[in-house]
């Protein structure tokens, strides 16, 4: 008898009751949503963490009805079809419908346990059955043939029924699955899903959005096996969930790297099926350091796990006959027969927070302090919302985050299927995983003003939180990739947040946990994690805690053809084109950079990846056809990162530490009031910086609540600087500042600290020997107000 084990599995063609399918057309569309059809809808093995040959897709066209919510079953279904597994309000789905909480969205098929020669197929005969569900949102039951076989409360977390005693081997199988999501009118995990979608909220999502699919087992068979790396003792510890265990019988463990020479390879039996196994890796190995995972090595192990029922197996050569000879392809032959074979993997490698060599506290990969840098990542899709339209466009987005440069993703209130995170191991990116938020926010501002405060939750609420994050963990935590969960963001549904943090740790010592990024503070968890728009800045970093900004950025550019809607797209700061757009995004970046030094920032988050929807502050445009950031501009901003900083030389102090005198006016001066020549005898003169003291950030030492203020300083240079001159300015709002007449800088919005911003070639020039003059106009229109400005040298 031989066993055959693949990886690469094909799609079934399946029977189904549903009629015609055609994808409807929403204001964007992204390059691979013409590739998706009723033959082809994500045909990928959905697991890659636990790999069975055997499986069957029911992704495809299924009927779906939308009813009223308290309607038993359908009395009739739609004429056309809906294609699964996209979400019902999404294009790809060929229906593009709300649903709301008022109304439950039914889905029906027909399926056919698989058969060969006129008979069920021998792979499927006399086995258990297993439905599982990739993810639905929200409130989940299923019918086959009638039966209820279960029901499942949770939107991002995967379940499964055994439909074994309701199935007909021989004969076709109906389906049926009624869903119904509250959205934002429930309590549940939703991340930023809403009825009524503007700013930085979306297009809810409701029903099937990830792959439905079969697999037969034996009657006993491995539920699931946990892998846990400790690169301290070079070990494995691997855990293995075994249903309806039997005495004597055995596992079978086969370890080894996924590299074209092998690398390592262990092979043991363990006898006892509840306890985990413990293998130890050779360090002797000259080339073990290159087995370590990190984002410039991702280097992957293969576990393979095997249930054998004979008492007499030679432990002698065991796994010499199935070991792998090509990555995912294990053979067996007698006389070992195999029960159950199942393969997964894993990567040596640790996240801790500890000291660098000056004694900060820092994030550690492997032991050693590893700057993070990424994006937020929201996950949506113009045509899929939730669902990437393919596999191939779900891994576009990652691959070309790190062809920014970037070694992190923030994946932000929301989790991605399993073979996202599979992208992710195999390409090096470092991942934290939000918790998707629900319920209603607690009172929260960014600088901290409701550290130590949060909701309290119904006990439903909170109960229903505790169950799917659990879940969540569960069913991701496999993943090298994920290195810090992140239970709350900002003040969404924050509550219990010490508690929280505390069992997130305890059940996954393995990872970091941020227990609230950017939130109200509670001096819990391994990182204190501030948001900043635009930013950057940086919490300082305790003995016990390390310093990263969760989010900073948001700079936005609507690009015409490529909008959600025509007009009034939303960013945190808005530019005209692409240039301007660049700009800035340098300046942040080199704002950032000597933050990493002093006071030692470990991580940040840049907001966002893509354009979703209204929302105009991606890295590209929510269709993912235009780059918006110049690859090659932003590679070198974020490769610098990674070196010391250079050091900036003051030229024109600012009044952040001592007070500069400036002349200025309230009242609208006469054109060429920015000359060097012209006349500013009659303004006042008085020490900057100008505004309203409460302004974030601010130094104010003039009181200044006009709309408008005019300034003026003359100042003398003995020699030119060498290096390249940069402006130093905290604005709030819309200034433009010009040197010796010839403009250096117009920016719009507000900063909530000083800033850096890179000057033009030409504005560069402006600066002579001798005396110079430097003139700025500020305009505010509401709330806090603040204007200083100075000039810096980037020494050689």
């Amino acid at each position: 008898m031989k066993h055959l084990f693949f990886l690469v599995i094909g799609l079934w063609s399946l029977p189904c009751l549903a009629g015609e399918w055609k994808a409807k057309s929403a204001p964007l569309m992204t390059k691979w949503a013409d590739e998706v059809s009723p033959t082809n809808a994500h045909p990928e093995y959905p697991r890659p963490q636990l790999v069975r040959k055997e499986w069957l897709n029911l992704n495809g066209l299924w009927d779906y009805s939308i009813e009223p919510k308290e309607t038993a079953r359908p009395g009739r279904w739609q004429t056309e079809a809906i294609l699964v597994p996209f979400p019902v309000e999404s294009a790809l789905s060929g229906v593009m419908e709300l649903v709301g909480p008022e109304q439950k969205l039914w889905y029906r098929r027909n399926f056919q346990i698989p058969r060969k020669n006129d008979a069920v197929d021998p792979a499927w005969a006399n086995q258990r059955v297993l439905l599982h569900f990739g993810a639905v949102d929200w409130e989940t039951t299923v019918f086959v043939n009638g039966h209820e076989v279960g029901s499942h409360r949770g939107g991002f977390d995967p379940f499964s029924f055994d439909i074994t005693s309701v199935l007909k081997p021989d004969a076709e199988n109906e389906l049926i699955v009624a869903v119904w999501d509250p959205s934002d009118a429930g309590y549940q995990g939703r991340g930023k899903q809403v009825q009524k979608p503007g700013g930085i909220f979306y297009t809810p999502t409701t029903g099937i959005w990830q792959t439905v699919w079969l697999e037969p087992v034996p009657q006993t068979y491995i539920r699931d096996v946990t892998i846990t790396p400790d690169l301290d003792q070079r070990q494995l510890t691997i855990q293995t969930d075994v249903v309806n265990p039997q005495p004597g019988w055995k596992l079978g463990i086969v370890v080894r790297s996924q590299t074209a020479t092998g690398g390592i390879t262990h092979r043991r039996w363990q006898t006892d099926l509840k306890a985990p196994a413990r293998i130890t890796l050779r360090d002797q190995d000259p080339n073990f350091a290159s087995y370590i995972w990190s984002p410039s090595n991702p280097h992957l192990i293969d576990v393979h796990v095997a249930l054998v029922e004979d008492e007499s197996a030679d432990l002698l050569g065991f796994g010499q006959e199935w070991l792998p000879k090509d990555p995912g392809v294990i053979e067996a032959v007698d006389p070992v027969p195999l029960v159950d074979l199942v393969s997964s993997y894993t990567a040596l490698r640790k996240i801790s927070v500890g000291k660098d060599a000056h004694g900060i506290t820092r994030i550690l990969l492997n032991d050693k302090p590893l700057f993070q840098v990424g994006p937020l990542d929201q996950g949506f899709w113009p045509d899929g919302l939730y669902t990437a339209p393919t596999d191939e466009a779900m891994k576009f987005d990652i691959d070309q985050t790190r062809a920014y440069g970037f070694n992190l993703i923030r994946k932000h209130v929301k989790v991605e299927p399993a073979t996202w995170y599979h992208h992710c191991d195999k390409t090096g990116m470092l991942v934290w995983q939000d918790m998707p938020s629900g319920d209603r926010s607690a009172p929260w501002d960014p600088f901290g003003k409701f550290d130590n405060q949060e909701l309290t939750r119904s006990a439903e609420s909170a109960a229903d939180y505790r169950r799917e994050w659990k879940s969540i963990i569960d069913a991701r935590r496999a993943f090298p990739c994920i290195v810090m969960w992140v239970p709350f963001n900002e003040g969404w549904g924050q509550s219990e947040t010490v508690a929280i943090t505390k069992w997130t740790k305890e059940y996954d010592p393995s990872r970091l946990v941020n227990c609230a990024s950017g939130g109200n503070d509670f001096p819990v968890g391994d990182v204190i994690d501030v948001h900043r728009y635009p930013g950057p800045v940086a919490p300082v970093p305790t003995a016990e805690r390390a310093s990263v900004l969760g989010e900073f950025g948001g700079l936005g550019l609507p690009l015409e053809g490529h909008t959600w809607q025509g007009k009034e797209n939303w960013g945190y700061r808005n530019f005209e084109d692409q240039v301007s757009l660049t700009a800035a995004y340098l300046d942040l970046f080199d704002q950032l950079h000597p933050l990493i030094e002093k006071p030692g920032l470990s991580a940040a988050i840049y907001t966002q990846t893509t354009d979703v929807e209204t929302e105009v502050n991606g890295l590209m445009t929510y269709d993912r056809k235009v780059l918006k950031i110049p690859v090659e501009a932003a590679t070198k901003a974020h490769a610098a990162l990674f070196q010391p900083a250079r050091q900036l030389n003051t030229v024109v102090p600012t009044s952040r530490d001592e007070a500069v005198t400036w002349q200025y006016t309230l009242e609208k001066p006469s054109d060429g009031w920015e000359k060097p020549a012209f006349d500013a005898t009659p303004w006042k003169s008085a020490p900057g910086g100008f505004g309203e003291k409460s302004t974030p950030g601010s130094v104010v030492r003039t009181e200044w609540k006009s709309n408008d203020i005019w300034l003026r300083r003359t100042f003398n240079l003995k020699t030119n600087p060498k290096g390249e001159i940069r402006l130093i300015m905290h604005h709030d709002e819309d200034a433009e500042v010009y040197l010796n007449g010839e403009l250096l800088k117009k920016v719009s919005g507000y900063s909530t600290d000083y800033r850096q911003f890179r000057l033009s070639p030409q504005a560069q020039k402006a600066l002579t020997r001798g005396t110079n003059t430097l003139a700025v106009h500020c305009k505010q229109t509401g709330g806090g107000q603040y204007i200083d400005v100075g000039l810096v040298e980037l020494a050689e």
